[in-house]
């Protein structure tokens, strides 16, 4: 949720903002006259319920006809009271309705627009030329094709069981996706992550603490009967973890690295890398999740990007950083910066890692602070992909070799007990 202190001290920067993002900058204003209207009511009330008591006070020691005229004039003001807290309490849901609808304030140099105004911020290893390697009538595979071959995807019986965009992963493929999330959570164990395994099924304020049931709340899976939300990233249950808590950063950020599974809906995306297992509706994944001081997040989050850098780095795939625009943002995040790694099937980026700094948006929304020597303040969150079933799909295609068999990172062999090649299953 937004500042209001923010918004009422310094509206310009939260309008620029929302122009950044391709948001209504108006919104502000009628936040703020919400605020005003909140604030105004609340004041009114509250002198009139002061004045409540001191009437009654004066009931107790009045008689006769005095005291039947003050208690005349006690119930009248008992009914517009009443009155008053209604109008105060409707102003204050109002008001927060609207601010809610404000998203997070986009960190100075993000770069304006929409999801093709990123920015490049560095290019890592170079994609290998497959057709200088084998030759060029040499065709290269796609994941599924490899996957297959290994009997290692199989989307044929996913579909059967449970639908399209859903698979199974078996023999080496079931072992492929274990060994990239146990590499991602000794990386976290290392740097002081505490290795969490979370729920998949949250209440609707914690979904909507984290900012996911706003303008894309529509890739969200609920069950109706429970009134419960399956998540898209243990982002969520990770936030909701220390809801309504003071936390001591005294000794350094709290981080969380959270292993689920995740499901998403992918509304809106029919025909678009359906094939294989890019856009799925259930998948694995390592996220990294920390509190942190406001101050302190802008250097945390360089930090979780180079510990992304560095599976990527485990898995020997060539890929790009990038600064992502406002307007593709989400609504929590205040800077965004992708992991993109080369696909040579379809001779563009795919992007694997997303980490994204939230300031104190949702700790705000969740009533997460921390106490300093000048008081309470709400704290800070960020977080990370440290590996998801995804990587897959690079891995496979970055390591095929001619034959049909993919070769295993260095990196990766202790996780799959040294294997150096996954062979086809002839």
């Amino acid at each position: 949720m937004i500042d209001l202190q923010l918004l009422r001290q310094d509206p310009d920067v939260v309008r620029a903002s929302q122009v950044a993002r391709g948001a209504d900058p108006h919104l502000v204003d009628e936040v703020l006259d919400a605020d005003a209207r909140r604030r105004s009511a609340l004041t009114e009330y509250e002198a009139l319920r002061a004045e409540q008591k001191s009437l009654g006070k004066k009931v107790a020691q009045a008689s006769g006809d005095e005291k039947q005229a003050l208690l005349a004039h006690t119930k009248e003001l008992a009914a517009r009271v009443k009155a008053l807290q209604a109008d105060a309490d409707a102003a204050q849901a109002h008001a927060t309705e609207l601010s809610r609808r404000i998203d997070n304030v986009v960190e100075d140099g993000v770069p304006t627009g929409g999801e093709d105004d990123y920015v490049v911020l560095e290019h890592v290893g170079t994609p290998r030329d497959l057709a200088a390697e084998y030759g060029p009538d040499f065709v290269v595979k796609d994941h599924l094709d490899l996957g297959e071959g290994l009997r290692a995807i199989d989307t044929e019986r996913g579909a059967k069981v449970s639908g399209s965009r859903f698979y199974f992963l078996t023999g080496v493929g079931a072992r492929l996706e274990l060994a990239l999330l146990n590499a991602a959570m000794d990386l976290a164990t290392r740097n002081g992550f505490v290795p969490t395994i979370t729920p998949t099924l949250v209440k609707p304020e914690v979904m909507a603490g984290t900012g996911f049931l706003g303008a894309h709340a529509d890739e969200v899976y609920r069950l109706e009967a429970d009134d419960l939300y399956l998540v898209g990233t243990s982002e969520v249950a990770l936030a909701g973890f220390h809801s309504g808590e003071i936390l001591d950063l005294s000794d350094g950020p709290l981080r969380y690295a959270g292993w689920s599974a995740c499901y998403r809906r992918e509304a809106g995306s029919y025909g678009k890398d359906t094939r294989g297992i890019i856009r799925v509706h259930q998948f694995h994944k390592v996220e990294a999740f920390v509190w942190t001081r406001p101050e302190d997040a802008a250097a945390e989050h360089r930090r979780i990007l180079a510990w992304e850098k560095e599976m990527l780095a485990l898995a020997e795939l060539p890929y790009r950083v990038i600064d992502t625009a406002a307007g593709d943002l989400g609504s929590s995040a205040a800077r965004k910066f992708d992991c993109e790694a080369w696909l040579p099937s379809q001779q563009r980026w795919l992007e694997l890692t997303s980490t994204s700094n939230c300031t104190t948006f949702q700790a705000r929304r969740l009533g997460v602070r921390e106490r300093t020597a000048d008081g309470m303040r709400t704290v800070a969150t960020l977080n990370g992909t440290l590996a998801t079933t995804r990587w897959i799909v690079a891995l496979l295609e970055n390591h095929q070799q001619a034959d049909g068999s993919v070769r295993v990172p260095e990196g990766l062999r202790p996780y799959l007990g040294g294997l150096e090649v996954l062979e086809p299953v002839r």
